[in-house]
C-alpha cells in the first residue's frame, strides 16, 4: 500500500476567521462524499452552526439529498462559476434551519470546456466566495442583513463543498477556494492507493494556487464491523495518517442509503440510526478540531 507524502499532511498555520470553507473530495466514486456533505452539514446546523452546502457535482446529488427541487435550481453554481450570477443569487434555503444550498444541475458538466482560455479559471469559485464574504462583512458592519428571495445574505460558520468523483477543473476550483480538505475514505483493501494521488494534487494546488490548503481530516466510511477487513484497513490508515484520521467512523447503514431517495438527510429520515448518530459525533469532532486549528 502506497504511503502518502508527509508534506501533504503537514497543516498550514492560519489566522482564525469566522467562515471556514471545507472541500469534501476524493477522486474515487462511491466513497461517501455526498453522503458526508449532506449529513455533516445537517449535523452542524443541528448544533446551531450556520452552514452552506455547495454542490459542484453535475449529478446534483447533494442538492437532491437536501430536498432541493428542480424548480429551485433556476440559478445554480454553474452560473456562478461562468460569471453569469453572484453567489448569493444561487443560494436556496433548505428545510433544515440554518442550512442553505447552492445547487447544481447537469449544465455544470460543460463549465470546464467553457472556461478554456478564460483568465483565472482555477480561481472562479474562490473569487465568487470572496466577493460574497466581503458583502456579508459589509452588511454585518452596517448592522443590516440583505434579504434575497429565499435566503439571507449572511455569514456562515461553515461552507462545505461537495465535489465530483474526479480531479478535474471543478475540484481544483474547490480546493483553490477552501481552507481545508475533508477526505471520505472507504474501508476497502486499496484505500490509500487513490489517496496518494489526491495528496499529490493537493501539493500541486498548494504550490501554485492555494498555499493555505490543509488536510482537515480523513473520515473512514462504510465501516462494516462484521468484516475483519474493515478493522485491518482502519488500522492501516491510522498507522500511515495518524491523528489526521477522525476517531469517528461512519458505518454501513441501510437508513443512510435510503434517505436520499426521500430527499432527506439521514438525520431527518431516521435520527436514531447508527449512521445518523455517527455523523452527529463527526460534527462534534470537527468543531473541536477546528477550535484546535484556530488556537494553534
Amino acid at each position: 500500500m502506497a504511503q502518502p507524502s508527509e508534506t501533504s499532511l503537514e497543516p498550514k498555520r492560519r489566522a482564525p476567521g469566522r467562515t471556514r470553507v471545507i472541500v469534501i473530495a476524493n477522486q474515487k466514486g462511491g466513497v461517501g462524499k455526498t453522503t458526508t456533505a449532506i449529513n455533516l452539514g445537517t449535523a452542524l446546523a443541528a448544533v446551531g452552526k450556520s452552514v452552506l452546502v455547495m454542490d459542484i457535482d453535475p449529478q446534483g446529488n447533494a442538492s437532491t439529498g437536501l430536498g432541493i427541487s428542480k424548480e429551485q435550481r433556476a440559478t445554480t453554481v454553474y452560473e456562478v462559476i461562468i460569471g453569469h450570477a453572484a453567489l448569493e443569487d444561487s443560494i436556496v434555503a433548505s428545510a433544515i434551519p440554518g442550512l442553505h444550498v447552492v445547487p447544481a444541475t447537469p449544465d455544470l458538466s460543460g463549465a470546464e470546456m467553457e472556461l478554456v482560455g478564460v483568465p483565472r479559471r482555477s480561481f472562479r469559485l474562490r473569487d465568487a466566495l470572496n466577493a460574497y464574504i466581503a458583502k456579508t462583512e459589509l452588511g454585518k458592519s452596517s448592522g443590516k442583513d440583505l434579504v434575497k428571495a429565499e435566503a439571507v445574505l449572511q455569514p456562515y460558520d461553515f461552507i462545505l463543498i461537495d465535489c465530483p468523483p474526479s480531479l478535474n477543473l471543478l475540484t481544483i476550483n474547490a480546493m483553490t477556494a477552501s481552507h481545508g480538505l475533508l477526505v471520505p475514505l472507504q474501508c476497502e483493501f486499496f484505500a490509500l492507493e487513490g489517496l496518494s494521488q489526491l495528496l499529490r494534487t493537493i501539493d500541486l494546488v498548494r504550490g501554485s494556487l492555494n498555499p493555505q490548503l490543509e488536510i482537515q481530516g480523513v473520515v473512514l466510511t462504510m465501516f462494516d464491523k462484521r468484516n475483519n477487513l474493515s478493522d485491518q484497513v482502519a488500522d492501516d490508515v491510522r498507522k500511515h495518517l495518524g491523528d489526521k484520521v477522525y476517531q469517528t467512523v461512519i458505518p454501513r447503514n441501510v437508513k443512510v442509503s435510503e434517505a436520499p431517495s426521500h430527499g432527506l438527510p439521514a438525520l431527518l429520515y431516521d435520527y436514531k440510526c447508527a449512521g445518523s448518530q455517527a455523523y452527529i459525533k463527526l460534527a462534534g469532532e470537527l468543531i473541536q478540531r477546528e477550535k484546535a486549528l484556530a488556537a494553534a
